[in-house]
């Protein structure tokens, strides 16, 4: 297939804000790859999300916007000056390198029109370099790819370069093209309605049901590529099962003020656990082999060759993939550490024996998923618990152990356990449905999360501006953001409070430290404004949520403050519109 038509695609989903249309648009571009092979439909599926690896796989292009510019003059045969001079004034580098291409001066005598395999070729070798020279090497590649690009074609490359591609498909849309795609015949939207007219033999009741599937199905696989490859097949939804190596989405948790809020949700009798200060971990074990995934579903394997050797050394099973918290501890006193502390193991590549000494980790194992035997995400707590037990016979403190936690049958019960995870230096407790099953993907009432302050959001950043006098190399404010049900990130205020100018440890957040995480993901200016790829995930207080039509979301937050960066954390992760307004009605 051409890039051609994915690059039209994605010009024709941009041009549109419904999500319908764009469903539909979407919906009748996968209708055309169906007859492709299954290597070339993975392909066109990844870059279709802008990525040239699955969710699960952390590898990225990894180029910032100032190389990718450098690309753009070596390609386009624009001085560096005239490039930075077009990207300031649209502000976007995607309009950039179409404009320039437009115009290029230096002509291809034997261009050819590039195939998908031929892009998505280039930018899987993008991110295998490495190296001192690895930078002008990934300038002169993808100089090449843009050399022989149609303007729209370059728009849409170096977008996905950058990770941001703004066309608007979300996690909900790509669900229910996908449906829409191998359940109907035709699938046309009707602009004057706002609606989806599809024909086939299915009724309007069961696509929604069909749609389900393919979200549960996504959610055990965290890959719509291996989705519609496996429906290309013809085979059943029904068919997808976990895979012990193949991380899934994990289950997540709502939030509760109170005991009386909580159990109201998940009813008696209840299991409390200690929530920890820690990470999220899924591990997954299938004979010698070991994998551990973050919940952003980043292999960390390597960097955690002592949790590796506890489950090879202490879970009994050949096969099984468990859920739990990895928490850090302070290897003299035997202290429970704050996730801070710790998160710098997650990306270090180098020295990773002498860290782990240096920060150990406790894994508290809390569930179960597959047990060796079967999957039993679908069977109710007490038997994934009592799984639990045979995978994990015996507990071996501060290496691998079960998570700590009771059963209740009335509220009273609860407080003083509470008490006693707080006084442990956790960071509250979980409260879980003993009837509730496994749900990956799933933010459900069947877990419920409790802590001292409740007030504080996960929330992305979008934009920063850069700060004034001795603060000028610093960006000194920054915007906030939510998401909604079909992904879309909205705007929920500003933050410049909270952070330090000098630091007093590693783990202290300074202007310094986050404007040198957020240079590389930098996407568009404007003056002294930027907008950057939503990749940065902070941890914000605030002391009320206020309607405000300042801001996309509709509110405001008061009063905000950073209190920490969550970079075990995905744009998946961060606070939704639903958090938001059940947090505003119960002020």
């Amino acid at each position: 297939m051409k890039y051609l038509q994915l690059a039209e695609t994605f010009e024709e989903l941009s041009k549109t804000t419904s999500r319908l249309e764009k469903t539909t648009i979407l919906a009748n571009f996968i209708k055309k790859i169906k007859e492709e092979s299954e290597e070339t439909i993975e392909e066109t599926v990844l870059l279709l999300q802008g990525r040239v690896f699955p969710e699960w796989d952390s590898q990225t292009v990894g180029m910032a916007a100032k190389l990718a510019l450098k690309a753009i003059s070596r390609a386009t045969g624009h001085g560096e000056s005239e490039v930075e001079k077009v990207f300031k004034k649209h502000g976007d580098i995607g309009n950039t390198v179409e404009e320039l291409v437009k115009r290029k001066r230096q002509q291809t005598l034997f261009s050819s029109d590039l195939t998908l395999k031929d892009v998505f070729q280039t930018l899987q070798k993008l991110a295998s370099l490495e190296g001192m020279k690895s930078q002008d090497v990934k300038m002169s590649e993808l100089s090449k790819l843009l050399t022989s690009a149609k303007p729209i074609e370059a728009k849409f490359i170096i977008r996905t370069v950058l990770e941001d591609l703004r066309v608007g498909i979300a996690g909900g849309t790509m669900r229910d093209a996908i449906t829409y795609a191998f359940f109907t015949d035709t699938v046309i939207y009707d602009k004057e309605n706002n609606a989806i007219i599809h024909e086939g033999q299915f009724s309007k009741e069961e696509i929604q049901q069909l749609m389900e599937k393919v979200k549960r199905a996504f959610d055990l696989t965290a890959d719509y590529a291996k989705v519609i490859t496996h429906l290309q097949k013809g085979k059943s939804l029904d068919e997808f099962k976990l895979t012990a190596g193949s991380p899934c989405k994990v289950m997540l948790a709502r939030k509760e003020r109170t005991f009386t809020d909580a159990f109201a949700r998940t009813g008696f009798p209840a299991r409390l656990e200690y929530k920890y200060d820690g990470f999220r971990m899924q591990i997954h074990k299938k004979g010698k082999e070991i994998k551990l995934f973050t919940r952003r579903l980043e292999d960390v394997t390597k960097q955690f060759p002592d949790v590796e050797k506890a489950i090879l050394k202490h879970v009994t099973v050949d096969e099984c993939i468990i859920d739990g918290e990895a928490v850090g501890y302070d290897p003299k006193t035997g202290k429970y550490q704050p996730f801070q502390h710790i998160s710098k193991r997650i990306r270090r590549k180098y020295d990773i024996e002498a860290l782990a000494k240096e920060l150990p980790v406790e894994v508290n194992i809390f569930d179960v998923l597959y047990d060796g035997n079967k999957v039993i995400i679908d069977e109710e707590l007490p038997h994934r618990l009592l799984a639990l037990e045979k995978i994990i016979p015996k507990d071996i403190p501060r290496s691998i152990v079960k998570a700590k936690g009771i059963l209740v049958e009335k509220e009273e019960d609860a407080q003083s356990f509470y008490e006693e995870s707080l006084a442990a230096g956790n960071e509250g407790v979980m409260i879980k449905d003993m009837k509730g099953l496994y749900e990956p993907g799933g933010r459900v009432s069947a877990w419920i999360k409790m802590k001292p302050i409740m007030d504080e959001l996960d929330l992305v950043i979008t934009e920063a501006e850069w700060g004034n006098g001795k603060r000028s190399a610093w960006m000194t404010s920054f915007t906030l953001a939510v998401q909604d049900e079909d992904g879309n990130i909205l705007e929920i205020g500003k933050v410049g409070t909270g952070l330090k100018e000098i630091a007093e440890d590693e783990e202290t957040v300074t202007f310094a430290r986050l404007t040198e995480l957020l240079k590389p993901l930098i996407i568009g200016e404007d003056g002294k404004n930027v907008r950057v790829q939503p990749e940065i995930i902070l941890m914000i207080a605030y002391e009320e949520i206020q309607k405000s039509p300042t801001y996309s979301s509709g509110f405001a937050l008061r009063f905000p403050r950073v209190l920490n960066i969550r970079n075990d954390k995905s744009i998946d992760d961060i606070a939704t519109m639903d958090d938001i307004y059940d947090l505003y009605e119960g002020q």
